[in-house]
């Protein structure tokens, strides 16, 4: 890849060459903030079992404060399902329930496409990425937030899902089984999941400022917003009503938490002193094991001399630079996370983010790192920023980014002609395809963020969204001829979040426009 980059005559950005001592954590933290232009940020650092460095910069709201500091709720995301592999963990070592558990044992009307999986799939499975769903399938039942979908619409929803490959074969990332995960632990306890998270986790612990399910925003305040970058900006999202609402997706990454909860849940996961008796020994190693092996990137080759990745309950599991790291990120909606424990040194790092900070994270975490497995080789944030920009541009010139479409044009009703009308997918449920504000529209029925202007350049016909960023728009596709017509989404960008798995969906007409 870098020799075809280099042939194709691209000016890659130079990497900065890694310093002789490791930068001071608020440097490296400066340096994020400036380079990727974030809205604000907290991260903590624990050494040896010990709190010994909390930073936080920015606002709770580009432009508008009050300032993030160590009390500030972010969106911690997908590092929620640490939390809840640490319940299940907790019903297992109480009796309630048993890793091994056929998953219909505590949901009967529990069913995935294939009906042998529906009968095997344990407790367990539900946590490690295994089930031979393809990557993110189902997402759009989750987001983008918020939607009408329902946890019992995602548990039939799984019925309909198509699985493209053998269960317990191969990793592939997904959300929907969090979801049941959470659902079968309120099933064998009798409690709601968010009820679960706070007895089991949050009160135990003492994480005294982290929300799930439903609370008070006017009550707890001090909450940062997401945001969402619009050129050199960083725009606020709307703030939360006063009163936060439960929602489906909790239990894959609904947790709020502050820098100061994070990192007391990271001692108590270093140091089994810091809460006796919470977590036994054996249900401790059950969330570390590799369950699943995971394959190892070409960037943790490169940056961590990486030779195994496998998944846990709700971690990742390394080798960084000779030590054991378990890890974990989570991103939803203009929000960002990362968390990093090297068990060994009973050291760790957490990073929150309320902006659009994929590639701040990434090296800003790594620069953190890098400072115990490997100093004499740290760089700082610029250098892995370097590393990450060099990335970025070799993709470019392998083709791999969106294609440069021609201004788009309206597409009239007259052209659709019979294809307009009322569709339905077996999980997402309705969408029409009708004339609206001066030409047609796509809207669906329970996602009200997917609202699209139909338009077309090149001869080929996309949806482009009303109210998600132009990175997520997709080609609109007809197939087939009377009852076996078919209309299908497909990505533009082969970059998209693979959260809208548009590759899941088809649709089959029902009838005319309302």
């Amino acid at each position: 890849m870098a020799a075809l980059a280099l042939a194709c005559g691209l000016a890659l950005p130079s990497a900065a060459t890694p310093a002789s001592s490791p930068a001071p954590v608020e440097t490296l933290v400066e340096q994020a903030m400036a380079h990727y232009r974030l809205p604000g940020i907290a991260v903590g650092v624990i050494e040896d079992g010990r709190i010994v460095q909390v930073v936080t910069r920015g606002e709770q709201a580009a432009g508008l404060g009050p300032p993030v500091d160590a009390d500030t709720l972010f969106k911690i995301a997908s590092n929620t399902k640490a939390m809840t592999g640490a319940v299940l963990a907790r019903l297992v070592q109480a009796g309630t329930l048993r890793w091994e558990d056929p998953v219909t044992k505590h949901l009967p009307g529990f069913r995935m496409y294939d009906p042998w999986v529906t009968a095997n799939l344990q407790v367990r499975d539900l946590l490690i990425h295994n089930s031979g769903l393809g990557l993110g399938a189902g997402d759009l039942m989750l987001w983008p937030e918020p939607n009408r979908f329902s946890r019992q619409d995602i548990l039939a929803g799984l019925a309909h899902l198509k699985p493209v490959g053998s269960f317990r074969a191969d990793y592939a990332y997904d959300n929907l089984l969090y979801v049941v995960a959470g659902e079968v632990a309120a099933a064998a306890a009798g409690k709601p999941y968010a009820t679960l998270v706070r007895e089991e986790i949050f009160q135990p612990l003492g994480l005294t400022r982290c929300q799930v399910g439903q609370w008070s925003a006017a009550a707890v305040g001090n909450i940062a917003r997401p945001h969402y970058r619009q050129g050199a900006r960083n725009i606020a999202v709307d703030a939360d009503p006063d009163t936060v609402a439960d929602f489906p997706s909790a239990a894959a990454g609904g947790v709020r938490c502050s820098i100061n909860d994070m990192l007391r849940w990271m001692q108590v996961l270093l140091d089994p002193a810091q809460a006796p008796g919470w977590l036994d020994a054996a249900q401790r190693r059950a969330l570390w094991t590799a369950h699943m092996p995971m394959p190892v990137g070409q960037r943790l080759r490169d940056w961590d001399n990486t030779h195994f990745h496998a998944y846990g309950y709700g971690w990742r599991l390394s080798d960084m630079d000779g030590q054991w790291k378990v890890a974990h990120t989570g991103t939803l909606s203009g929000m960002y996370s990362s968390l990093a424990l090297l068990p060994d040194r009973r050291t760790g790092v957490v990073i929150l983010i309320n902006g659009e900070g994929e590639a701040a994270r990434t090296a800003l975490m790594q620069a953190l790192l890098k400072r115990y497995t490997a100093p004499q080789e740290a760089g700082d944030v610029l250098h892995y920023a370097g590393l990450l920009e060099r990335e970025a541009a070799q993709r470019r010139s392998a083709g791999q980014v969106r294609p440069v479409l021609a201004p788009p044009v309206v597409v009239t009703p007259a052209q659709v002609g019979a294809d307009a009308g009322v569709w339905s997918d077996p999980w997402f449920g309705r969408v029409t395809l009708c004339p609206g504000e001066g030409g047609m529209l796509w809207v669906s029925d329970k996602s009200p963020a997917m609202r699209a202007r139909l338009v077309q350049s090149g001869g080929r016909r996309w949806l482009q969204w009303l109210a998600l960023g132009e990175d997520a728009e997709a080609w609109l596709e007809f197939s087939g001829a009377g009852t076996q017509r078919r209309m299908q989404l497909r990505a533009i960008d082969p970059d998209i979040d693979f959260s809208y798995d548009f590759q899941d969906l088809e649709f089959r007409r029902l009838g005319d426009c309302p």
